[in-house]
């Protein structure tokens, strides 16, 4: 018998539904917040149209279209890792700077580019590793700062959930012979850790490999023609599968949206 007195067992149990009634993205929040904040610098490139911030080394293409807009940020060598880090989101504070904007609110961006690394410039170049850096399109640097020309700040950042309209969606970027993909608007950690393709007719799931940023391919050349299924798994570790979710007469440029999402 729990020797608890009866209030004691009752407020257990309390806390144990609400946890167990927790929803996957409280559960997501509280493992990406979980470093807290760390120190980095940040700095902006381009003008206030952020035309200079489309495409880039994650694969994305119009952010405006993709649904990322000017709330993006190019990472350096250090926090790109090779591509990993494309799409996961961030939260920025200005801190320690007298040009941070006073009550100032942090910013959200997501990883959408990377800021290349400058070996014969070590001592002026803000993104050779290990340096943790952050390059934002100039609206969103205009947000933390009173006056752009001060050109870099020092700000805190931690890893943030990201928040997306509609479903993950999926653009095909291969063609007759190969089967590549682009996975975009991905919620809660944002950041894609594998992809697997299965076709219409074909049984097996056939795992892919990231050829750059976010665009994954591998998958054997016999799925073209088919219609595809796609199993993705986010940064944390939780996956989805989107059944279907891109007919067999699909062609390279074409986008579609799964019904599920992080």
């Amino acid at each position: 018998m729990d020797p608890r007195p009866a209030s004691r067992r009752a407020t257990a149990a309390a806390a144990l539904l609400l946890l167990l009634a927790a929803s996957p993205a409280a559960v997501t929040a509280a493992a990406v917040h979980g470093g807290g904040w760390q120190e980095a610098h940040a700095t902006f490139y381009g003008d206030e149209t952020g035309a200079e911030t489309m495409q880039g080394a994650c694969g994305y293409g119009n952010l405006f279209e993709q649904g990322y807009g000017l709330e993006t940020t190019a990472l350096s060598v250090a926090l790109f890792d090779e591509g990993r880090a494309c799409g996961g989101c961030y939260e920025l504070r200005c801190q320690g700077s007298s040009y941070c904007a006073r009550g100032g609110a942090p910013v959200t961006v997501t990883a959408t580019n990377a800021c290349p690394a400058n070996y014969s410039k070590p001592n002026e170049n803000w993104c050779n590793p290990p340096l943790r850096h952050f390059d934002l399109s100039k609206p969103v640097f205009l947000r933390l700062v009173t006056d752009f020309h001060v050109g870099i700040i020092p700000v805190q950042y931690r890893r943030a959930l990201c928040a997306k309209r509609g479903g993950v969606r999926f653009e095909m970027r291969g063609n007759r012979w190969w089967v590549a993909v682009l996975v975009f608007n991905v919620a809660g950690a944002g950041d894609v850790r594998a992809v697997a393709a299965k076709g219409s007719r074909d049984g097996a799931w056939v795992e892919m490999r990231r050829n750059w940023g976010q665009i994954w391919d591998g998958a054997d050349a016999r799925l073209v023609g088919q219609g595809l299924s796609f199993r993705v798994t986010n940064g944390d570790g939780r996956s989805i599968v989107f059944d279907h979710v891109v007919p067999p007469t699909w062609t390279a440029g074409q986008s579609f949206e799964g019904k599920h999402q992080f």
